[in-house]
């Protein structure tokens, strides 16, 4: 489904004569169809880069990211045109991060709801219980669903930014820290979540600090041991 063939990304920081600091070098890997693969080393070397790269959040200073599109076929995500990777990212492509980021006065259960409706087609009273369904099993109190996100816990936040990205099945879903702000029980049941997605054929790369969780989710793990090597599983 995806292949990255040398992907680099440098920064050019300005603010230091114009310092190159790297972000990632020379990363290659493939992820199969319905596979979780991780992504695992030591903080500041490059996992969040390579996801943004692939998200195309950062522009790849070069290297390849082949993807197998549903409806565009097989492109090069490095280089595919701004809009036609907006849309992808509306109708294929997810990514979770450690942050939520909704339009404020918005509830907990719309923000759940909206990507069924506006990239699944479901009808709003058919996402309002599948959305309520999912919240639950995340540990939301009832109570909270009509409630403003900027009022909860970072917990409860998180738990509400990724029940939304996973409620619409993308079919490739990239996680950057997920469970970062969870307890142990919360985080257990996100990785239930995302074995459920994996097996209904969502493809999946993660980056998960804890090593037991990463263990339980992931099929492959692809480590980064320096700024300069990276190994393969």
């Amino acid at each position: 489904m995806l292949h990255l063939n040398r992907l680099s990304k440098h920064f050019n920081v300005h603010i230091l004569d114009g310092k190159i600091i790297q972000g990632c070098e020379g990363i290659s890997f493939e992820l199969n169809p319905g596979e979780f693969l991780g992504i695992s080393g030591p903080s500041g070397i490059g996992k969040s880069t390579i996801l943004k790269c692939i998200y195309r959040t950062y522009l790849p200073s070069s290297g390849e990211i082949w993807y197998n599109s549903l409806f565009n076929g097989k492109v090069n995500l490095a280089t595919l045109p701004d809009h036609e990777v907006i849309n992808l990212r509306q109708k294929e492509i997810g990514y979770i991060s450690q942050f939520l980021k909704v339009i404020p006065r918005v509830s907990a259960l719309e923000i759940v709801t909206e990507p069924l409706i506006f990239r699944n087609g479901s009808s709003p009273a058919q996402a309002k219980q599948r959305a309520a369904a999912l919240l639950e099993r995340l540990n939301i109190p009832a109570k909270l669903y009509d409630a403003y996100p900027a009022t909860f816990s970072g917990g409860e936040q998180q738990r509400v930014n990724i029940a939304r990205a996973i409620i619409w099945k993308p079919r490739l879903l990239l996680l950057d820290e997920p469970t970062a702000s969870l307890d142990k029980g919360s985080s257990r049941m996100v990785v239930e979540l995302l074995k459920e997605l994996s097996e209904q054929g969502t493809s999946m790369i993660g980056v998960i600090h804890q090593q037991e969780l990463l263990e339980m989710v992931a099929d492959r793990v692809y480590t980064l041991t320096a700024k300069s090597e990276h190994h393969g599983p």
